[in-house]
């Protein structure tokens, strides 16, 4: 670094005052700084592209056990609508019975808690809050059972990939409860999609509750991120793959796993920082480089 110096051979005082001013924070201070930035993004991505979900009851085993946190992408449907076969969180109708949810903290602290995890997206959901997989979309024919199977549009959906413990198929239906297996053919209204947990013995879904209104979903959960012995993807399974397209739909090929931004929108936050810090790293160094005027 090129330093300017006075006539007696000493450096300018005021370059000196320079290079202290361009001295870099002290860890106390900027690291409270760093964790408020921390928090503000974290706040931002949770409202606009990402957030975390608890898994609170066994509706969606062996898929989803209790306990288990999942990612849910917040844009993709702004895109697109919900496809067959995707794992999505929403907000029940009228219809839906209340989930029973765990009772509020009472202590200061557990309030606190409470309030951040919700601001992060790492708190348990709402009473109205569900996750299931969608089983039909608009002007989709569903019915059981051919052969013990679900029926989508004439073709039986082998489910044995998702589906651990089913319904039995003896009980007569019932539109008022999901104990039997068998429901009546439900074609599914425009704007609405019929959604069904895999754990069909104890799931209370769109049998029983009615389909959903699509401007309810939340967005399509995509990914298991805890505990970390149980970190994978939730891919749309192959038997939606084979299905025609509803009646009053245009043709045209049904995608496997149909998803153009789930994985980019992971990756952009991450990508995001990583830019910002050796941005500031360049620039640090250009600093460092800068003659003195």
């Amino acid at each position: 670094m090129v330093q300017m110096l006075d006539e007696d051979g000493t450096v300018d005082p005021l370059h000196r005052r320079s290079r202290r001013s361009r001295r870099q924070m002290p860890l106390w201070q900027e690291l409270p700084l760093l964790l408020v930035v921390a928090f503000c993004l974290a706040v931002l991505i949770r409202t606009f592209l990402l957030q975390a979900f608890f898994i609170p009851s066994g509706s969606m085993e062996d898929t989803l056990l209790i306990g288990d946190r999942v990612l849910v992408n917040k844009v993709v449907y702004d895109v697109r609508d919900p496809a067959r076969g995707e794992v999505v969180v929403f907000r029940g109708t009228d219809r839906w019975v209340a989930q029973e949810a765990p009772a509020p903290p009472t202590n200061f602290a557990g309030k606190v808690g409470r309030t951040l995890g919700d601001l992060v997206g790492i708190s348990r959901p709402g009473e109205k809050d569900f996750i299931k997989r969608v089983i039909g979309v608009p002007g989709d024919r569903i019915w059981c059972c051919d052969d013990g199977r679900v029926v989508v549009n004439g073709v039986p959906l082998d489910e044995r990939a998702y589906v651990s413990e089913d319904s039995p198929v003896e009980l007569p239906p019932n539109p008022k409860e999901c104990r039997s297996r068998q429901f009546t053919e439900v074609v599914v209204p425009p704007g609405q999609i019929f959604v069904m947990g895999d754990h069909r013995l104890v799931s209370q879904d769109a049998r029983c509750q009615g389909p959903v209104p699509i401007d309810n979903v939340v967005g399509r959960a995509f990914m298991i991120v805890w505990p970390s012995q149980r970190w994978a993807t939730l891919p749309v399974p192959q038997t939606f793959a084979d299905l025609p397209q509803p009646k009053a739909a245009p043709a045209g090929p049904v995608p496997v796993d149909p998803d153009p931004v789930g994985g980019v929108v992971l990756i952009l936050p991450v990508t995001a920082t990583l830019s910002v810090l050796a941005s500031s790293g360049r620039l640090r160094r250009a600093r460092g480089r800068r003659l003195l005027p």
